[in-house]
């Protein structure tokens, strides 16, 4: 009975997440894909020497210089992705399908068979239409869709990769903790470094293959779901 009560226990508390009686951790910094970006330095840029002494100029090639490119270019950089998602999509469907037919076979003279059938049949039955065959089908059906979608969010996200043809892969992770619930903001995907603004802005529509993930994580999610045995006996049971 002890082990039982053991595991039902060890099973009450995986139910309950990693943060029971406490708030949810944060992911670690260290070693994430923006961590790495930004401790690998990038190749070093090889500029001629025209005995310019640094800083003494304000029209320099420099990115800090005052009219410098200060955009993302590079590993490491880090650039503002803004996410406004307003859209909606209806779809109406309707079909309707009807067809009827008929058929009759009749052998009224067949070396007068049908005739010495007919006066021994009772009642009106008659081989005058032996064989008479109706069908008729109809079929309707409609569909709707509709959705509506609101999502406005700005993050910082940063140059984790270079590619060969120049585009930048960017990835960016934003977490808030208020009280026991953590809110968690994800992007990534590849732009163009001459889609990126003055403003080193970037918007969401411009990024190729872009993942945006916005959830959360902490005792108010973990009502909100069902729980484990539920889960499973939504697999098992076939009805």
């Amino acid at each position: 009975m002890k082990p039982i009560f053991c595991t039902l226990a060890l099973i009450a508390l995986t139910a309950c997440g990693d943060h029971l009686g406490k708030p949810p951790d944060f992911s670690p910094e260290v070693n994430s894909r923006e961590h790495n970006a930004m401790m690998s330095p990038g190749l070093p840029q090889n500029t001629r020497s025209r005995s310019v002494v640094p800083g003494a100029s304000l029209w320099t090639a420099s990115r800090a210089s005052l009219l410098g490119d200060r955009r993302a270019l590079q590993r490491g950089d880090i650039l503002t992705v803004v996410i406004e998602i307003d859209e909606s999509a209806e779809i109406s469907n309707s079909t309707s399908r009807s067809r009827s037919g008929s058929e009759s076979l009749g052998i009224s003279e067949f070396f007068g068979i049908p005739q010495r059938i007919n006066n021994d049949l009772s009642g009106d039955a008659t081989l005058d239409d032996a064989v008479s065959l109706d069908s008729s089908s109809s079929s309707n059906g409609d569909g709707s869709v509709s959705r509506n979608e609101k999502l406005t969010l700005r993050i910082a996200a940063t140059v984790v990769d270079v590619l060969p043809n120049g585009v930048l892969s960017i990835s960016g992770n934003q977490e808030v903790r208020v009280n026991f619930e953590l809110r968690e903001l994800l992007v990534s995907g590849f732009v163009r470094p001459a889609d990126i603004s003055r403003q080193n802005e970037i918007t969401y529509d411009k990024i190729a293959s872009a993942r945006v993930s916005y959830g959360g994580r902490g005792q108010i999610t973990d009502v909100q779901q069902p729980r484990i045995g539920q889960q499973i006996a939504d697999r098992i049971l076939p009805f």
